[in-house]
């Protein structure tokens, strides 16, 4: 991993986090992610997944330690205009995909371009053309161009993963967190937005919360193992064996498969052809 602060994406040292009856929930001496990254955090409920996403968001702070993304230290209250210049370079995947229901699928896209569409414009939504044009290029990537005037309450739980992908090609993030983005998702589907996720981080640094192993070669390089709030294992995926996620798991509320491995290869090759987000090439694949 590399230590300089240039290199690195997120950066925390003695970090103490706890919830209000002061319990610890997250607890990690040192852990480095370098630009570019593609992480995979995974453990069971209740372990810190997501209690560690809310602290590189901003949305928690930490009891101790420091907590340093894109640059910027988190462990004191940023300025509101640091905050909000830090959220326009962090984009977010979660479950349950919270766009604006009442909003089209090209409205929620656009909603990506609000930090670079400041004032009334954004207020309004009237957005620029070539914002507008950008975002209906993102849709066609994801293979919802025609979905671009429908309501988001009216579409599948996957299509909504799709618009939400669709609005951080719009955003460019330098920093992509996406907590459990298949939840709910059938294994088909959850391979698509997996690959599409992974295409639209090019460029970027991918943290991704997973809770089915099958799917780890598919988002991440290297796997982080939480097990009560503290780091089990920090290990390239290569690394990542039975051994592993057995003694990860064992107690947990969910226990991988046997035979992972077999099984994310698998599934790796239900959607052929598709390696990434570039350009178009994306629009031109058969999802369904």
């Amino acid at each position: 991993m590399n230590g300089d602060p240039v290199a690195r994406a997120v950066a925390l040292s003695g970090l103490v986090c706890r919830a209000a009856d002061q319990r610890t929930l997250l607890e990690v001496d040192e852990l480095q992610v370098a630009q570019g990254e593609r992480i995979a955090i995974i453990g069971h409920n209740g372990s810190g997944k997501t209690t560690l996403l809310r602290l590189l968001s901003g949305f928690t702070r930490p009891a101790a330690g420091s907590v340093e993304v894109l640059g910027r230290a988190l462990a004191d209250p940023l300025p509101a205009a640091r905050l909000r210049n830090l959220r326009c370079e962090v984009g977010q995947v979660v479950q349950g995909v919270p766009l604006v229901a009442r909003l089209t699928a090209l409205e929620n896209v656009l909603i990506g371009s609000l930090g670079r569409v400041a004032g009334w414009r954004g207020w309004m939504r009237c957005f620029p053309a070539e914002e507008v044009s950008r975002a209906e290029a993102a849709l066609q990537a994801v293979g919802l161009q025609a979905h671009a005037p429908r309501r988001a309450d009216r579409l599948s739980g996957g299509e909504r993963q799709k618009v939400a992908i669709a609005r951080l090609l719009l955003q460019r993030p330098r920093l992509i967190l996406a907590d459990e983005p298949t939840a709910a998702l059938d294994p088909l589907a959850a391979t698509e937005i997996c690959r599409l996720l992974a295409g639209a981080a090019r460029g970027a640094t991918l943290i991704s919360v997973v809770h089915n192993p099958v799917l780890l070669p598919l988002l991440a390089e290297r796997v982080i193992g939480l097990k009560q709030g503290r780091v089990a294992f920090d290990l390239s995926l290569a690394e990542v064996g039975e051994q592993e996620l057995g003694a990860l798991y064992r107690a947990g509320s969910a226990v991988p498969p046997a035979d992972w491995r077999a099984a994310s290869q698998s599934s790796s090759t239900r959607i052929d052809g598709v390696t990434g987000f570039t350009g178009n090439s994306l629009a031109s694949q058969s999802w369904r």
